[in-house]
């Protein structure tokens, strides 16, 4: 196979997977009254901002919830991974073969099974409805993976540098603070990432634990707006563009470390 054959099927490829994005755009700008037109408008010649306007009014409470919901899932994904990634790598821990075993299993369980569980516990705690509580369950998600991408990551990380910290006087809390976490940005951007992306992106946990809340995520924005606007397709698609941005520019910003943060520890000299 030629090489502009292979591209011109990498294009085309390409353009199919991204044509419901475009038709997301386009329906989006589209008014009303052209959206039965027949055929359908490929471009919106007689475009209007009515939807964006609708969301803006209407959903910006949702959207500030899932950014402090997604920031919030961040933080506490970071503030238990890397601790736990460090020492899987570089304390010699017992049981570290079995834990990371057990953190892949983690990975594999459905999580309507968890929103189940989450759903008895927080119903007796009384943190049914809340954010803290849609932050914690987000979590769950990702603080396995972060503790996989930290332990490969840092498990190449030279014992020379931690040591020659150690020598120098510094504690394990000081060397891991001012040493290793330094030194491993690539696995912190890609764990903040995918954190983020599973918090912002999340429907189950926020249906199941969350659906009654005063303070609800843009997923629940947008599945009522279907509900209540199934006419307004336009507004309904704007709802999902501008809930798109934030992740875009995300994965546009941080690609370049998240390539190198997850294929830390693949390849060892």
């Amino acid at each position: 196979m030629t090489k502009p054959l292979r591209t011109g099927i990498g294009v085309i490829l390409t353009a199919i997977m991204l044509f419901p994005v475009y038709w997301m755009i386009n329906v989006s700008f589209t008014r009303d009254t052209d959206m039965r037109a027949d055929p359908p408008h490929l471009f919106p010649f007689n475009g209007t901002l009515e939807g964006y306007r609708a969301v803006l009014d209407q959903q910006m409470p949702y959207l500030g919830t899932s950014l402090i919901i997604g920031l919030g899932t961040v933080a506490l994904t970071l503030i238990i991974s890397a601790p736990a990634g460090y020492a899987l790598a570089k304390l010699r821990s017992r049981g570290a073969g079995v834990l990371n075993f057990v953190l892949l299993i983690a990975q594999m369980i459905p999580g309507i099974i968890m929103a189940m569980g989450f759903y008895a516990i927080y119903l007796r705690a009384g943190v049914l409805n809340t954010v803290p509580g849609l932050i914690l369950a987000d979590s769950t998600i990702a603080v396995p993976f972060g503790v996989l991408i930290f332990t490969a990551f840092m498990s190449g990380i030279p014992d020379e540098l931690i040591n020659a910290a150690m020598i120098d006087g510094a504690s394990r809390w000081r060397t891991f603070r001012s040493v290793v976490l330094p030194v491993s940005r690539n696995a912190i951007v890609t764990v903040s990432l995918f954190a983020f992306l599973w918090a912002w992106s999340d429907f189950v946990f926020a249906t199941t634990l969350d659906g009654g809340g005063e303070y609800q995520p843009i997923t629940l924005g947008i599945y009522h707006y279907i509900g209540n606007n199934n006419q307004q397709w336009n507004a309904i698609m704007a709802t999902a563009v501008i809930a798109s941005i934030p992740a875009t520019l995300l994965l546009i910003v941080a690609q370049r470390y998240v390539a190198a943060g997850v294929t830390a520890g693949a390849v060892k000299d």
